[in-house]
Parts: structure tokens; C-alpha cells; sequence
């Protein structure tokens, strides 16, 4: 995922000279995971380089910079840290196309590692996907593999808008089999899969479907998309698992016609219960397949409590839990 992002950040700035990466550390040091590592080398100080510790000040200059041409693609070093640079996003960047009546956009984008798995605590494993869906003029990305990390943010960064691009850190590092292990975790029976070179794009606000089923519908984006396979496979249901990748624009076409087919919906995501992303989800499912639901929804979400640094691999919604919300929508 790291060698996916990084090359997405490398095609496009060779592509378009107004292609600008920065943030903190993302400049000689490569960034705090990496994902920057021998950009500045290769294109130089003026195009990769450091900032100051100031979240505001990052993403207030790349929509100072978008507003006069150029295409920021930032990084905001864990998501727990975009707070400062919330009201730059919200009252500025998602506002200049409307305020300003078309004559100008914010072409930026702003990269986060988002989750947990890394036993980083309370201020570096939250999901604030929830947080950005909610804002009218922003784009929200959450990818689940590698080739849809590349795809994805070279869309992003060549989108007139401003793009929220958030990267699970569980999956930085390789494949992940959907269970509760130490963070870095072998390859296993999930590949993440191959990433071709050179350049190619994913549509921003299409989903996937990573398995087909007929019995339940399983929504779940990024690490989680995983956890739903392994659930699936180990309960043996007959679920299908659909990647919604794009939470905002958000592909209801596709959930609908699952959901029709199957009757069934079950919901999973990191981030905490109350007010998650999940809500959304299940609330669009309930307005659009009513009539189609044999069983309530059901969401397999993290807990609504401050982030547990100890017990973080049981915050997380795991194979066992969602395998138990399977059962209970088949149930039903």
C-alpha cells in the first residue's frame, strides 16, 4: 500500500508540473511511513518539502496554492491531527466552487493514515471518516488494497475538488487475513494485490463488489472489507462483500441492487458507532430497499468509547463478531 501511494504521488507529479507534495517530515525524510520517500530527491525541494508543524497552516497554503493554479497533494501525518485544519477544509476548501460561483476550485488533496494498528493510542488510530461526509464539497476516499490506493489517488489529485484521502495504516505494510494479530502480519490467504506501473485511474464514487453472494449484503470499506471476507468465509455464508472505496460520492446504485437481491444487510466499519458512517449507510438502505428487507439491518462497528490504547485488537470488529452479525441477519 505504501509503494501503491507512493507511485501514485511519483506518476503524477512527473505527468503535471503543478503537482506539489508537502507536509510535515514528507520531504527528506520520506514521510513518517514512508510514503514520501525519494520524491524530493527526484523532483526537488520546490516541489516536495517540509512544513511546519501546523495543520492549519498546510492545508490553509495548499487551498491558497489551488486557488492560483497549482494541484497540493498533502499530507496531514495521522488523521487524529486534521482538527486544526478542519475549519480550513470545511469553511474553505469545500466552499470556493459555491462562494466564488465556478471561478474557482480547490484541486487539492489531503492524505491521512487513518485507524488503528499500530498500538499508537488515543491520538493516532481514530477514523474521522464520518467527520468529512458530513461537509457538502468534499470528496472521501477510503481504499481496501493497493491497486485501488494508486487508482484512487491519482483520480484525487487530478480532480477539480477537494479530496479527502484516507489510508488504513493496518494495511500499509502488506496482506492481512482480517484477524486480531500484531500489526504487521504475514502475507496470508487475502492478497492485496498487484499495482501495475506507470499511469492508470480508479472513477472516484464507484464501489466494488470484492465477492458475490445471494444471501446478505455486507457493507465495509477499507480494512474492514477484509475482515467481511474472512467473516464470510469462515461462517460459510453466502454473503456478498461490496468495497464502497468512495464514501462521498457515494455509489447507492450498486448497494441498492445488492441489497435488493440479497434482503439482507449487515454493516462494518472501525470508526465508533454513534453518528459513523455505518448510520448513513443504514439509513439509505432502510429509504431505498424497505420493501425488500427480510431482516433489520445490522452494524459491526468499534466501540463508542475514547480509543483503547491496550485493548485496541479488541476494539476492532473482527472476523468473530462480524461472522456472529451474519448469523443474526440470516436469523432473523
Amino acid at each position: 500500500m505504501i509503494e501503491a501511494v507512493r507511485s501514485a504521488m511519483d506518476v503524477s507529479m512527473a505527468r503535471d508540473e503543478d503537482v506539489v507534495v508537502f507536509g510535515e517530515d514528507v520531504g527528506y525524510f520520506g514521510g513518517v511511513f514512508r510514503c514520501t520517500q525519494g520524491l524530493q530527491a527526484k523532483y526537488g525541494r520546490t516541489r516536495c518539502f517540509d512544513t511546519p508543524i501546523s495543520e492549519s497552516g498546510i492545508v490553509g497554503t495548499a487551498i491558497g496554492m489551488a486557488a492560483y493554479g497549482l494541484k497540493p497533494c498533502v499530507e496531514i501525518q495521522f488523521a487524529d491531527y486534521m482538527y486544526p485544519a478542519y475549519d480550513q477544509l470545511t469553511q474553505e476548501a469545500a466552499r470556493i466552487r459555491y462562494r466564488s460561483n465556478g471561478d474557482f476550485t480547490c484541486p487539492i488533496v489531503v492524505r491521512m493514515p487513518t485507524g488503528g494498528g499500530i498500538f499508537g493510542g488515543q491520538t493516532h488510530s481514530q477514523s474521522p471518516e464520518a467527520l468529512f461526509t458530513h461537509v457538502c464539497g468534499l470528496k472521501v476516499i477510503v481504499p481496501s488494497n493497493p491497486y485501488d490506493a494508486k487508482g484512487l489517488l491519482i483520480s484525487a489529485i487530478e480532480d477539480p475538488d477537494p479530496v479527502i484521502f484516507l489510508e488504513p495504516k493496518r494495511l500499509y505494510n502488506g496482506p492481512f487475513d482480517g484477524h486480531h494479530e500484531r500489526p504487521v502480519i504475514p502475507w496470508s490467504k487475502h492478497e492485496l494485490g498487484d499495482v501495475p506501473e506507470g499511469h492508470y485511474t480508479i472513477p472516484i464514487g464507484k464501489a466494488e463488489i470484492r465477492r458475490n453472494g445471494s444471501a446478505v449484503t455486507v457493507l465495509a470499506y477499507g480494512t474492514m472489507v477484509h475482515v467481511a471476507l474472512a467473516a464470510a468465509e469462515e461462517t460459510g455464508t453466502d454473503a456478498e462483500v461490496i468495497d464502497i472505496r468512495s464514501l462521498l460520492p457515494l455509489d447507492l446504485e450498486t448497494i441498492v441492487a445488492s441489497v435488493t437481491k440479497t434482503g439482507r444487510c449487515v454493516v462494518v466499519h472501525e470508526a465508533t458507532l454513534t453518528s459513523g458512517f455505518g448510520a448513513e449507510l443504514v439509513a439509505l438502505v432502510q429509504e431505498h430497499c424497505f420493501y425488500h428487507l427480510e431482516a433489520p439491518v445490522v452494524r459491526v462497528t468499534g466501540w463508542d468509547t475514547p480509543y483503547p490504547h491496550a485493548q485496541e485488537w479488541d476494539y476492532f470488529p473482527g472476523p468473530a463478531r462480524v461472522g456472529r452479525a451474519l448469523t443474526e441477519a440470516m436469523e432473523a
